[in-house]
């Protein structure tokens, strides 16, 4: 059974899912992205248990994924904003929403559609080479060795 942290993992996967691994906080950056900023906007559209928001709030806000902002004086309340590492979650949350809706929407279709906002074209979550700038399949995808990977000791 896996236990509640991942801090003997040497992966990126696993770090981003001591902070993004809940599947409230998911929902929560979702609904950021869909341009929700206050504590009861994110509480209507979730459903979810003010504790329980109020926690996955507040971890995004120390991990940096969103910040507090005051919109009003008397009194003071704030509403969240998503930084500029919370914008870059659009690319692996709009492949996971693509993802679900080919393989789970239902008979009436996907439930949102995403457009570029400037031509309305399409868009569509894809694996780019930096170098020759194509589209690669996951076929065509090789995971190396990083410099952050440990090597093993050799037995002496």
């Amino acid at each position: 059974m896996l236990g509640r942290s991942y801090d003997d993992q040497v992966c990126s996967i696993a770090r981003s899912l001591e902070v993004l691994g809940e599947r409230w906080t998911l929902l929560v950056v979702r609904d950021a992205l869909l341009g929700l900023r206050r504590f009861d906007d994110f509480q209507r559209s979730l459903g979810v248990a003010r504790n329980i928001l109020t926690d996955r709030l507040s971890r995004l806000v120390t991990a940096e994924v969103l910040q507090r902002v005051p919109y009003q004086e008397r009194p003071v309340r704030y509403e969240y904003q998503l930084t500029p590492m919370g914008y870059e979650l659009a690319v692996p949350i709009i492949g996971l929403m693509h993802w679900g809706d080919k393989h789970y929407a239902n008979q009436a279709g996907p439930p949102r559609l995403t457009r570029h906002s400037t031509c309305g074209g399409t868009l569509h979550a894809a694996l780019v080479c930096e170098t020759c700038h194509e589209p690669i399949s996951p076929a065509e995808l090789a995971v190396l060795p990083g410099p952050g990977l440990p090597t093993p000791e050799l037995p002496s």
